[in-house]
């Protein structure tokens, strides 16, 4: 790579879901609170929790998540390869954004990878032009024996950038010194020199009994252990991908059938599809005070819902199969029909929701069509092009002319089998200053049932809205006989918020001189620093 006055900064794991993309959150804010800009950067994510960019590209959502802490525009050179499994051993290669190709994994390694390394180059080249500093997301561990000859993503990226490394590990799955040094073992001479220190994550206790490890560690190794970070409850920024859902859902299992449940609040359960996607467009349901939230799967988790969420899907026609033969699709359909309960389609949840969904080119599956729940009046055709884009409007569903905003996925195009009035109208949203949309260019979207508790949309972050999610669970309160609540929560601004507790929490923990210096970066004061 070519010479680049910007500093790096790579944060790589000993594992999976050791808290990397959060940390690396943690740190872009804590650098532009330091006076930096900043950019984060991982070149290729796995994840089926996507984010939409404001030219209308797929990246991955701890990418997007973090250009958010950054305070800037997210671009596809923050993460410009996003892997979206589809099957067992197959996933969609986006690439800038764009569906590239569906590679097996052996297709994508040995036919696809040496292509990717240019394109990784090229974007971090970019960013490097652009910004003080760049943090670099490694992926998994950097000591995977069998996949190093042709990483993009770990060491080599680290060597391509000449970045310094530091090394996550999470204590609170226990293993964290084996792991650490287990790691170390397996890296090349070369490697080793690049890891610069250590980070202890997710701890819980009195680190003064952690000590005599720490110690024991750093004579080990000759590392430093620059910070052990206490667990943080309550994170309020929304997880990298689904591996985080195991652990909510053991906490859903242990509340089920209204164990813990007030009853002042509403049960709403999100059915854990098998390819599930984008489960953050649940997120603000769990920061609510009058929600008792949880994820199902099976009918013996179903307890007595006030609401069913149907979420995204990366194979919408096998998750509806799944549904069909687990009886949960037929629970659905009573609990519309008999319970009279509200249901709540987004993108695949919403054209399960209809009528058919056909497949005849078998873009997304080996189904040419398949019967949908029938509780919408619409109909999915699935085609080749995908469509991606944010966009913004307004929703008379449960109040008048409320302003929505959110983003679309999906491959579907859909119709209504009979004229409806629909719950959104909505047009592009082409940047964060777009100004609000004219009648003549917005277009509908969604469907409902005649009776308000069954709809569905296409839009992404739908319930991220406060506004349009309060009118819609104060709706249901009152249909349960319960008083409406009229300030509810603002979680955007909770968000905002939450990026600025997890950086002080990090920085109180961290050595950021020893961060800095081994950037080579003059560790600055909040008026700003010099770069060497």
């Amino acid at each position: 790579m070519s010479e680049s006055k910007s500093a790096v900064l790579m944060i790589q794991g000993t594992a999976s879901d050791v808290g990397k993309s959060i940390l690396t959150a943690a740190l872009c804010r804590i650098f532009v609170g330091d006076g930096w800009q900043t950019a984060p950067f991982k070149s290729q994510n796995m994840s089926l929790n996507s984010y939409i960019t404001f030219d209308g590209k797929e990246i991955g959502r701890a990418q997007g998540v973090q250009a958010d802490a950054c305070r800037i525009v997210a671009t596809t050179d923050m993460n410009p390869i996003l892997l979206k499994p589809k099957q067992d051993m197959v996933a969609q290669v986006v690439v800038h954004g764009k569906p590239y190709a569906d590679l097996e994994a052996r297709a994508y390694r040995e036919s696809y990878l040496p292509k990717a390394e240019v394109i990784v180059k090229d974007a971090l080249e970019r960013l490097r032009s652009a910004y003080d500093i760049v943090v670099l997301e490694g992926a998994g561990s950097p000591a995977e024996v069998n996949l190093k000859d042709r990483d993009i993503v770990n060491m080599r990226l680290a060597g391509w950038a000449d970045s310094p490394v530091l090394l996550v590990a999470d204590i609170d799955r226990g293993g964290v010194f084996a792991s650490i040094v287990g790691t170390l073992e397996i890296l090349t001479p070369e490697e080793r020199d690049r890891v610069k220190g250590f980070i202890i994550n997710k701890f819980r206790g009195d680190v003064s009994l952690l000590k005599p490890g720490l110690d024991w560690l750093e004579e080990r190794t000759g590392k430093p252990v620059l910070g052990v970070i206490p667990y943080l409850q309550q994170l309020g920024i929304e997880d990298e991908d689904s591996a985080s859902l195991d652990s909510k859902r053991t906490l859903s299992r242990r509340s089920s059938n209204h164990q813990g449940k007030n009853p002042d609040q509403l049960d709403v359960a999100v059915i854990r599809l098998p390819r599930l996607s984008n489960f953050t467009d649940f997120d603000p349901l769990q920061e609510e005070t009058d929600i008792h939230f949880r994820y199902i799967d099976s009918l013996a988790e179903w307890g007595e819902p006030d609401v069913v969420l149907l979420p995204g899907s990366k194979n919408t026609m096998e998750d509806l199969h799944y549904l069909k033969e687990s009886g949960l699709a037929g629970r659905l359909v009573s609990f519309a029909h008999e319970d009279r309960g509200w249901i709540v389609g987004i993108c695949a949840g919403y054209q399960m929701l209809g009528v058919t969904l056909s497949d005849p080119g078998r873009y997304e599956s080996e189904h040419a069509e398949i019967e949908g729940l029938g509780l919408l009046p619409t109909e999915t055709v699935f085609t080749p092009n995908k469509r991606t884009v944010r966009v913004k409007g307004v929703s008379t569903l449960f109040a008048a002319n409320l302003v929505i905003d959110g983003y679309e996925i999906h491959m579907g195009r859909t119709q209504y089998v009979h004229e409806i009035v629909p719950p959104f109208q909505i047009a592009p949203q082409l940047s964060t200053d777009s100004e609000e949309p004219t009648e003549t260019s917005l277009h509908p979207d969604g469907a409902v049932s005649l009776d308000g508790r069954v709809w569905g949309t296409y839009i992404h972050g739908i319930l991220h809205n406060d506004d349009f999610r309060r009118a819609w669970l104060n709706q249901i309160r009152l249909h349960k006989g319960l008083s409406p609540i009229l300030q509810g929560l603002r979680y955007k601004e909770r968000r905002e918020a939450a990026f600025d507790r997890l950086a002080d929490h990090v920085r109180a923990h961290l050595d950021m001189e020893r961060v800095y210096e081994m950037m080579e970066v003059t560790h600055p004061t909040r008026a700003g620093g010099v770069l060497r």
